[in-house]
């Protein structure tokens, strides 16, 4: 059982794609376009729990749990060890996520403030993602929009106060990465599960990444 301070009492990703070759930032879908692109990385008959054509482990599809008390209903909370995000409901419950968290050193924990939130959204990466990764130049004026972007199909961004940290907790087209260790920072979701989220959370939420140490695996 999980403890008061962190989060919840457990109860119990679209194909992978390659990145286009070329792209630039200065176009934005219309709500035709945003819903086709919904339907393409919605599985046919999709039900959350169960439906699982991305071969993840049961474990991280999502589920709804009995949440400790004290938990703020609209917060975030991810758990690093377990690669579980939950957002905590009203009545007690919280629904859980699987997700993948940055690889090495370059998970951030810590407190955060959701202060925006965009369906479909750009990316561009940092010059430090460059650094590290030099293939993203090609992507240095931004990412168009659709099913192959790195933000996939909705971002939460996350900022301390009024800096956006860049940070993100985003849908993925690497699906497989879930459970793991993969991103430059941020936490990814399945892109059908963010869909689910993205509605429930407001601007305004925490969102509050745990460490290692910090981390509490349920037990039983």
């Amino acid at each position: 059982m999980l403890t008061r301070r962190h989060f919840i009492q457990t109860t119990s990703a679209l194909m992978s794609m390659s990145l286009p070759s070329v792209s630039f930032a200065d176009t934005f879908p219309t709500a035709t376009q945003k819903a086709a692109w919904d339907a393409e990385v919605t599985p046919v008959g999709y039900d959350p729990a169960t439906t699982n054509p991305w071969d993840l482990h049961p474990r991280f599809l999502p589920q709804r749990v009995a949440a400790n008390a004290g938990l703020i209903p609209g917060d975030i909370h991810v758990d690093a060890v377990a690669r579980y995000l939950y957002h905590i409901e009203e009545g007690g419950t919280a629904m859980r996520y699987g997700v993948a968290i940055a690889r090495g050193d370059l998970y951030e924990p810590g407190t955060y403030t959701i202060r925006r939130k965009v369906e479909w959204p750009h990316w561009t990466p940092t010059k430090n993602m460059i650094e590290r990764n030099p293939e993203y130049a090609e992507f240095a004026d931004g990412m168009e929009p659709g099913p192959t972007n790195a933000l996939g199909s909705r971002a939460l961004y996350l900022f301390v106060g009024e800096r956006d940290t860049y940070l993100r907790i985003h849908g993925t087209p690497y699906p497989r990465s879930i459970g793991g260790r993969a991103s430059s920072g941020c936490v990814r979701m399945v892109m059908a599960h963010i869909n689910d989220l993205y509605p429930r959370v407001r601007i305004g939420a925490t969102a509050y990444l745990y460490s290692a140490e910090e981390s509490v695996v349920a037990q039983g």
